[in-house]
C-alpha cells in the first residue's frame, strides 16, 4: 500500500524510465538502520526534526509518543524518501497511536509530479496541507503486500522494534508541497486505533470518512493536529 501518491507524469517517457530503473535494480527498498541524522539537511533533537530545506522548518511532537526509529528508503524507484516514526503503545506492544513524518522528493531519472488539488485543505501553525481521512481494517497486511513502497517500509520499520499496528486504524493523511515544481514534498500521517466496537465504517481496502462519515474525519484530523507543531525557521 502506497500512502501517499498522486503523481503526475509529465512525459510519456516516464514509463520507460521507471522501466530502466526495475531492471537496474532501483526499485528494491534500501532500509537503512535506525538513526537520528538520516541526512545532512535533517536532525533530530528529542521529539523535534529540524529541517533545513524541502521545507525549512522545526517540526515537534507532542504528548507520550516515543520517537520509534528513522530510516533512508528509495520508494518504487521513483523517489527517495526519510522517515521518522513516532509512536505510543500497550503492554502488549499494539500501537494506539503513530505518527510518520516523511520528506520525499522525485529523482532526476524521470518528470513526476505531486498532485493533491483536489483534496480539502487544513492549516497545521504555519503550514497548509492538503488531506483525507480514511478507515482501515487489517492495515498491516495491506501495508506489508505492497513490495517496494513506503508503507512497506513503515510496517518493517515498526515490525523490527517489536511493535505490532492495530487491526482497525484511522489514518489522516497530510501533504504540504515545499517547492513550485511539485517534486518535494513533507507528509504527515497520523494513525490511531479504534476500538472493537467502533462506529466508524470500516472495509477491507478502506473507507473515505471525508465521503462517508464527515464527523468522524473532522474529529480525527483534529486529533492529528492537536499532536503536531510545526514551525517556520
Amino acid at each position: 500500500m502506497d500512502l501517499s501518491r498522486r503523481r503526475t507524469p509529465q512525459s510519456r517517457n516516464i514509463m520507460l524510465v521507471a522501466a530502466t530503473c526495475l531492471m537496474l535494480g532501483a526499485a528494491a527498498p534500501a532500509y537503512n538502520s535506525d538513526r537520528t541524522d538520516t541526512s545532512a539537511v535533517r536532525h533530530l533533537e528529542n521529539r523535534t526534526i529540524f529541517s533545513d530545506e524541502s521545507p525549512r522548518a522545526k517540526l515537534s511532537i507532542r504528548g507520550n509518543l516515543r520517537f520509534i526509529g528513522a530510516q533512508q528508503i528509495n520508494i518504487h524507484g521513483n523517489s527517495q524518501a526519510e522517515q521518522y516514526v513516532f509512536a505510543v503503545f500497550d503492554r502488549k506492544n499494539i500501537v494506539d497511536k503513530f505518527y510518520l513524518i516523511q520528506f520525499e522528493h522525485f529523482l532526476p531519472t524521470n518528470r513526476m509530479t505531486y498532485d493533491y488539488d483536489t483534496m480539502q485543505t487544513t492549516q497545521v501553525d504555519d503550514f497548509q496541507f492538503r488531506y483525507d481521512v480514511k478507515s482501515f481494517s487489517g492495515l498491516g497486511t495491506l501495508l506489508r503486500e505492497d513490495q517496494g513502497s513506503d508503507g512497506q517500509a513503515l510496517e518493517r520499520l515498526i515490525e523490527r522494534k517489536h511493535l505490532v499496528l492495530p487491526r482497525n486504524t484511522v489514518l489522516v493523511r497530510m501533504f504540504h508541497l515545499p517547492s513550485a515544481d511539485r517534486r518535494t514534498e513533507l507528509m504527515i500521517l497520523y494513525g490511531e486505533a479504534l476500538p472493537q466496537n467502533t462506529d466508524v465504517p470500516l472495509r477491507n481496502g478502506g473507507v473515505s470518512l471525508n465521503t462517508e462519515s464527515p464527523g468522524s474525519a473532522e474529529k480525527f484530523l483534529a486529533h492529528a493536529r492537536q499532536g503536531l507543531v510545526i514551525r517556520k525557521r
